[in-house]
């Protein structure tokens, strides 16, 4: 099992509503996230909109990423979640997650 950590940064303006579509996440939601290899799946944020996210994947963040994308209902979700995550500098609007190194865990 490969852990996964990464980081994106929501817009200010948009950290409320951030948390609101996060608490309300569909179930149908959750069953393709993990259909797709993420387990022990965690978001944690600062007060200023900077996201830490954690999952555990047989696969790599690239692999699981591209499957959940694929599943009609994340086309869903991202329609109702709208623009709530700042795009990095010259970066896809599809890759706002900036994948973390590893570099110590404790067993």
């Amino acid at each position: 099992m490969n852990r996964v950590g990464f980081q994106l940064q929501v817009r200010k303006d948009k950290i409320d509503r951030y948390k609101e579509v996060h608490r309300k996440i569909w179930p149908e939601v959750v069953e393709a996230i993990t259909r797709n290899g993420w387990h022990r799946y965690s978001l944690y944020m600062n007060e200023e909109g900077l996201v830490f996210g954690y999952f555990e994947t047989p696969s790599d963040l690239k692999t699981a990423l591209a499957g959940f994308l694929a599943e009609e209902v994340a086309v869903r979700w991202a329609e109702a979640s709208g623009e709530l995550a700042e795009i990095p500098k010259g970066g896809d609007p599809k890759q706002i997650l900036v994948e973390l190194e590893e570099v110590f865990h404790l067993d």
